[in-house]
């Protein structure tokens, strides 16, 4: 795994042992970043359930003006500095070690709002309606902010038609897919 542009271009970045993290393959970043390339230049950036920080890290090598990492698994965490340091982006970030929705109460009481939020939490385990539940009234997004989700592809979201928040897209890979949700 690597980063793919930016002012971190090419520089490995180290993954965490084991079947615990998933992480999104250069292929799907790639993918990703060149939809959201418009919209990422000194934006406040937020990379929930963070596994390596990858996606965090190339949000900052293509130059985001911050980015916050929440990430509760310490071998984790350890990867998240020893990548933010490895690629000479930890200026720019934030670690919360700690769980999601801890961190996002904590964010809320700092006043921290974002631009974009990326989550790819453990799949198949609803902890994405979970999150986008907390979302919709927390203070940390704004009419404009952008939540990506990476999820199964099986994985509904149907509960956000009656919501505050709407589908604005949605990308299907072979074993995954990226929702693109913003508010109402």
């Amino acid at each position: 795994m690597r980063v793919i542009a930016g002012k971190a271009k090419r520089l490995k970045l180290r993954t965490i042992d084991g079947m615990e993290t998933r992480p999104t393959t250069d292929r799907i970043k790639e993918t990703l970043f060149n939809m959201l390339n418009s919209r990422l230049a000194d934006c406040d950036f937020l990379d929930l359930f963070s596994g390596s920080g990858a996606i965090g890290i190339e949000a900052l090598s293509r130059g985001a003006g911050s980015a916050v990492f929440v990430e509760n698994a310490k071998g984790a965490v350890e990867c998240i500095k020893y990548n933010l340091h490895n690629t000479g982006l930890d200026n720019g970030a934030n670690i919360l070690a700690m769980d999601v929705l801890s961190a996002i109460r904590a964010l809320e009481v700092q006043g921290k709002v974002f631009d974009i939020i990326f989550m790819d939490p453990p799949y198949n385990q609803s902890l994405e309606r979970l999150v986008l539940e907390k979302l919709m009234n927390s203070n940390i997004i704004y009419c404009d902010t952008l939540v990506i989700v990476e999820a199964s592809k099986e994985t509904s979201f149907e509960y956000l038609e009656n919501s505050r928040f709407q589908i604005m897209r949605e990308k299907e890979y072979k074993t995954n897919k990226h929702v693109f949700i913003e508010l109402k």
